[in-house]
């Protein structure tokens, strides 16, 4: 056998050079009038953070403070558990705000409304990601500041639902939380992080759970009804993680309701109200659910300012572009299903959470209730924008050449600006009567501290509320409550009901 010469062998196979890779169409820029826009709901935020300076401790704030300055966080989750209500996550929640006393309120809202928009405006695009759509840079901050601000100040009650926390961290900030519990689940593109989205869906269900009995309703739903649309759907990877997420977080939900249920505090709170299990269901309370969920969804959708969110998800849908038509997220299939089975969760939820917060609110819902309303306003707030999104991709893909599009765009635009005008409007007269509170809560602060200080044990308090908040010695004097809570508060034996606040300083 004879070596060949150098250069006469074979040269080795060589592996067929792969297609080039089809490069992703550049993103659209952000259109200047978006940007202006913007500009409106980021300034109604702003300006409702520095308001937030103005937030005074009242309600039930008198009687969690004492408690983790006498007795620390373990104390209020005891409180909590034993005694209030079961709700372990909401105990922790406010024991992360109030360790911070009076500043821990003051920084509430500006850390919840921050926490909150970044919910939003990072599951804008997940979602969009998901369904194999983009939209120009800056947008996904427009509509998640727009649906922001509908959701803080279209309420009845904006005090209630932004400023205080005792009411924010279970209806307000909870939904949200369970929103963002769903952004790893549209971004999961591989093994791992569909591991990472099941264990996150794992550990907010369970705390969902343990922190609010009407926000794990609305999830309990809209998990089911996804479950029941994926019956539909086409087979594949998409539809099977989306299945397994949906039944981890909903077994996560119920434990975490089971653990509420059968605490303690549950229980003393069933009997103080006269509820149970049976005595929900039964044909009366089921009816005047009906009738109280009726009163709402009129004060609700009579309130124009919701329009806000329809608004800039038609500017959103007008905006939108296809990006990947092989996406395989749990957002692809056709929408108008979807959408209704979305109205049919909004409707179903907000019934049951009104039938199971009745009891607590039987005669004043339509008032003092009305930060309940939070845990489905969300959804709805949503919901809006998702259907005006909807039905601003079918107007540009049906008149994309006429002059309906930029007429519509114009209308809208204008439309989420006044809305912000218009929010911006009651802002103010709340930040006036916040101020006239928090210069009569830190005179008579100052006053009673003293008093103290000088031995004092029994000390007159003058009640001053905002937002229909309960101070002691509320309703001209008939309501006592939270009046030995605020006596613990600054270390007295008890407080007297006074009708003579404390004078301002001389100038």
């Amino acid at each position: 056998m004879t070596a060949e010469p150098p250069g006469t062998a074979d040269p080795p196979p060589t592996a067929p050079n792969p297609p080039p890779a089809t490069p992703k169409p550049p993103r659209p820029r952000l259109p200047l009038w978006a940007a202006v826009l913007t500009v409106f709901p980021l300034a109604l935020l702003a300006a409702s953070f520095w308001i937030g300076r103005l937030v005074r401790p009242g309600g039930d704030d008198w009687c969690f403070l004492p408690v983790l300055r006498d007795d620390g966080v373990s104390g209020m989750i005891g409180k909590f558990y034993l005694d209030d209500n079961g709700r372990v996550a909401n105990a922790l929640m406010v024991a992360l705000y109030g360790a911070g006393g009076v500043p821990g309120h003051q920084w509430y809202a500006t850390l919840s409304g921050l926490l909150i928009l970044a919910v939003l405006w990072a599951l804008i695009p997940a979602a969009l990601h998901s369904a194999g759509r983009t939209a120009p840079r800056g947008v996904p901050l427009l509509v998640a500041s727009m649906t922001a601000v509908v959701f803080f100040f279209a309420t009845p009650n904006t005090y209630k639902t932004f400023y205080w926390p005792a009411s924010s961290v279970s209806h307000t900030v909870a939904p949200a939380l369970a929103a963002a519990a769903v952004i790893p689940l549209l971004r999961a593109r591989s093994r791992r992080g569909l591991i990472l989205a099941l264990g996150v869906a794992a550990v907010a269900g369970l705390f969902i759970g343990t922190l609010s009995e009407g926000t794990s309703i609305v999830a309990g739903v809209l998990l089911c009804t996804v479950l029941l649309l994926s019956l539909r759907s086409r087979p594949g990877p998409g539809r099977d993680r989306t299945r397994l997420w949906c039944g981890v977080a909903l077994a996560a939900l119920v434990a975490g309701l089971v653990i509420i249920y059968t605490s303690p505090g549950s229980r003393h709170r069933r009997e103080r109200f006269g509820t149970g299990a049976t005595s929900v269901v039964d044909t009366g309370s089921l009816a005047d659910a009906l009738r109280t969920y009726g009163d709402i969804l009129g004060t609700v959708l009579t309130t124009w300012t919701y329009l806000g969110a329809l608004a800039v998800g038609v500017l959103l849908g007008l905006l939108l572009r296809r990006s990947d038509p092989d996406t395989d997220g749990p957002l692809r299939s056709r929408p108008l299903v979807p959408a209704l089975a979305a109205v049919a969760a909004f409707l179903v939820s907000g019934y049951l959470c009104t039938l199971v917060t009745l009891p607590a609110f039987e005669h004043n819902m339509m008032s003092y209730g009305t930060r309940t309303w939070n845990d489905y306003l969300f959804l709805l707030v949503l919901l809006l924008a998702g259907l005006g999104a909807l039905g601003g991709a079918a107007l540009r893909a049906r008149a994309g050449g006429t002059a309906a599009v930029p007429l519509v765009t114009g209308a809208a635009a204008l439309l989420c600006a006044a809305v912000c005008v218009g929010l911006f409007v009651p802002l103010t007269g709340l930040a006036h009567d916040m101020d006239v509170r928090a210069r009569h809560w830190d005179r008579q602060d100052r006053w009673l501290r003293k008093e103290v200080a000088a031995g004092a044990e029994v000390l007159p308090y003058a009640p001053a509320s905002v937002g229909q908040m309960r101070d002691p010695f509320g309703n001209h004097g008939r309501s006592a409550w939270p009046a030995i809570c605020t006596a613990r508060y600054y270390h007295l034996k008890r407080i007297t009901y006074s009708t003579r606040p404390v004078p301002a300083p001389p100038r």
